[in-house]
Formats: structure tokens, C-alpha cells, sequence
């Protein structure tokens, strides 16, 4: 969140600001609790964690080991928000259609989940399917809950409908992180 109370999306994040002291001691205490055995959901969602903790920036987060890690973990918990996790992940790894197949059949579950329509509209917004993607926004509109989020959701829409979002197209290969 920035100063204003708005959601500030992980690759806009200024990481000089995280306390690296911290991170470092929990990316240690992780490794050690990994060794002691298979890993729990727990100690899997903090891998991932340290794997977003350990990037110098968005773009040199390894959103494959993410993907893996999710993998992992929707093995041990198998919901609809661990799937839909798995989704986003792969598609920051492997490019938004990867990410959109991925979610294909998560919406009988997910119908109300603003996040599972704000991540769906951000991948269609990405590979040029700008009226699909406004679509997506308005559902997600509909289920949030969170004033800040829905603020943010409502700019996201503004953007697909003036056209600026549609020109961001992209099909496959490593992705920014966009998603809430």
C-alpha cells in the first residue's frame, strides 16, 4: 500500500524500502526448516515468499521455481485460490496464454473472488483481448469488497477502455508481474 492507502502492485514495489534484515533471516529460517524433512504448506508458501524476498526487482524474480513451489503446494492443498495462485505464476513465468489455460474451469469456484477476475482480466488485457479483459474488470468490480480495490480495479478498467491497456500485448515469454 503507498501512502495514500492504494495497492502498490509487486513490481512497482520499491524494495530498498523492505527490510532486507528481516527477509535474510527468514530465507534462513526456511532453508533450515526444509531440511528437517518433506515440507509442509506452510514452509512451501515460505519458499515462495523468500523467492520473492530474494529478488533484486520484479523482473529477476524466478517465477519458474514460483510455478514449482505452487505445484508443490496445490499437492498438499488442493483449492481453488491455490490453483488460481499457480495460474498467475505460471503466467509470469511462461507468458499470459500459459496463465489463462491454467485458470480455464476455476470459475465455478472462484464466481465471487475479485482477485480471480482481476488476475483473468490483467492476462487477457495482456494478450490483446481488450473487451474480454473489461469484462473481467467489471466482475471483479462487482465482488470486491475493499474500497482501495476496488479504486484500483476501477483504473484498471479505465485503462482497458481508453485503449491504453490493449496495446501491451503479449503472447508468450516472462511476464511483469501485474496482478493485484
Amino acid at each position: 500500500m503507498d501512502a495514500d492507502g492504494e495497492p502498490v502492485l509487486l513490481d512497482r514495489q520499491d524494495r530498498a524500502l523492505w527490510d532486507h534484515a528481516q527477509i535474510e533471516e527468514g530465507c534462513g529460517l526456511i532453508a533450515d526448516a526444509l531440511r528437517q524433512g518433506p515440507p509442509g504448506p506452510y514452509a512451501v508458501q515460505a519458499a515462495i515468499a523468500a523467492l520473492h524476498g530474494e529478488a533484486s526487482s520484479g523482473a529477476t524474480t524466478d517465477w519458474p521455481q514460483i510455478a514449482a513451489l505452487y505445484d508443490v503446494l496445490y499437492s498438499l492443498r488442493r483449492t481453488p485460490v491455490v490453483a488460481l495462485n499457480r495460474a498467475v505464476a505460471v503466467a509470469m513465468a511462461f507468458g499470459p496464454t500459459h496463465g489463462l489455460a491454467e485458470m480455464a474451469g476455476l470459475d465455478a469456484s472462484l464466481r465471487e473472488y475479485h482477485l480471480y477476475h482481476a488476475s483473468r482480466a490483467d492476462l487477457l488485457r495482456r494478450v490483446g483481448q481488450p473487451d474480454a479483459a473489461a469484462d473481467a474488470y467489471r466482475a471483479a468490480l462487482r465482488c470486491v469488497t475493499n474500497d482501495s480495490e476496488r479504486r484500483f480495479l476501477r483504473r484498471q478498467l479505465e485503462q482497458v477502455l481508453d485503449g491504453r491497456g490493449a496495446g501491451a500485448a503479449q503472447t508468450d515469454g516472462p511476464q511483469r508481474p501485474e496482478i493485484a
